[in-house]
């Protein structure tokens, strides 16, 4: 049995990102997403904002994350995932339950949940 598309788009963007080509992620997101982002209290909008926030001067870190699970339809996907943060020297590991919501072949909408919300918004800071 092949893989659902939908699952298949986020196992590539989820690949992209860890690789750092965020072109080819972004490839996968609607041009007005909504991007929840775990210790954020408001979400990102739009592809464009989103781009700036993850690859402008401010941002000092990088995120790999390795795929667990991925369970798909044809209107949402949930990914289970293993990441690895690194910033100023220091690793941070965790894991997230991301959900997205996926329309014509592009995610409008994602929401993560991760194992501990304290400690990676202490990371961040």
């Amino acid at each position: 049995m092949s893989e659902h598309p939908n699952a298949a788009l986020i196992r590539q963007m989820t690949e992209a990102m860890s690789r750092g080509d965020m072109q080819a992620a972004s490839d996968a997101l609607a041009d007005d997403v909504e991007w929840h982002e775990i210790g954020r209290a408001e979400a990102r909008h739009g592809k464009v904002g989103l781009r700036e926030a993850m690859t402008g001067g401010a941002v000092d870190y990088t995120i790999t994350a390795t795929i667990h699970d991925i369970l798909a339809n044809d209107d949402h996907v949930i990914g289970l995932f293993d990441a690895t943060a690194t910033r100023a020297g220091r690793t941070f590991r965790y894991r997230t339950a991301e959900i997205f919501h996926v329309r014509n072949g592009k995610v409008v909408e994602r929401w993560a949940f991760s194992d501990d919300t304290a400690a990676i918004a202490e990371f961040f800071a």
